[in-house]
């Protein structure tokens, strides 16, 4: 078997460093898909920046690091990243991570953005969100969950560019739900929701008319949070849907016991 030293100068180069709990450390080769993407994280206190960094490229992704929106700004006019993680307070600047995320937005419609914070309320995530950001965590999520959510947000980049595949659609009346682009339409207007609003919306909307309570959901969404969140989320969701549907009311809370996707209300809302 090899040792720690060789496996960590494999990490390096071409490969990645998994421990097992039945022959200890391994090495698992790179996905060359993962070695072309570029990370960019935006955090003004180092040892959370470096130890989100140094998990990243063990994952195999390329990562630069900046502790201020002004040295960002530098960085990415010259050239921007495949994806941005930024914090929202950076240094002496209280909301530099919006500012930030503004300002990549109007340098591309396309580019993934997560917050990472430990801002957790609603007026910040609706705010990081409304300003364009693909998704919004704080700063207690895993290391794992972290990765899994970057991973979407590049399959779902990566899918808007193929022909879109019939067995990957779910059609209710109204509603079209495209799960290999994370995709989602109303009455064929686009329905701008985060990686988490998709799962959630996606979990409700593939069983109607079933009760998902706030575990399930988290479950199904890969986030673990408090009740008040996932409320928080529901809500989101059905304002993304109102603005383009004044009349929509498809997803019920049951009181008590969760959410559904009520088919009878889609129905009633596709004939008006």
């Amino acid at each position: 078997m090899a040792t720690l030293w060789q496996l960590q100068q494999l990490a390096a180069s071409q490969c990645f460093i998994r421990y097992d709990a039945h022959v200890g450390y391994v090495f698992i080769r790179r996905s060359h898909a993962k070695m072309s993407k570029r990370i960019a994280i935006v955090e003004d206190d180092a040892a959370i920046r470096e130890n989100y960094a140094d998990a990243l490229r063990l994952q195999g992704y390329q990562v630069q690091t900046y502790p201020n929106k002004a040295t960002a700004i530098q960085a990415f006019s010259l050239r921007l990243p495949n994806l941005a993680i930024l914090d929202i307070g950076l240094e002496h600047e209280y909301d530099a991570g919006f500012e930030l995320c503004q300002w990549l937005r109007s340098q591309s419609n396309t580019l993934p953005i997560i917050f990472l914070t430990a801002r957790d309320s609603d007026v910040d995530t609706v705010s990081g969100l409304r300003i364009g950001a693909d998704d919004y965590l704080t700063k207690d999520i895993s290391l794992p969950h972290l990765a899994a959510r970057i991973a979407a947000l590049f399959r779902r980049q990566d899918a808007l560019g193929k022909p879109q595949q019939s067995d990957h659609l779910l059609t209710l009346d109204a509603l079209t739900i495209d799960s290999q682009r994370m995709s989602v339409e109303w009455n064929g207007c686009n329905v701008d929701l985060t990686i988490t609003e998709f799962w959630m919306l996606y979990a409700l909307a593939k069983h109607p008319g079933h009760v998902k309570n706030r575990s399930q959901l988290m479950q199904d969404s890969k986030i673990y949070v408090d009740d008040s969140t996932i409320t928080s989320h529901i809500k989101r969701i059905r304002k993304k849907f109102m603005r383009l549907d004044s009349s929509f009311n498809c997803i019920d809370t049951v009181y008590g016991m969760g959410y559904r996707w009520n088919q009878t209300a889609n129905q009633n809302s596709a004939g008006q």
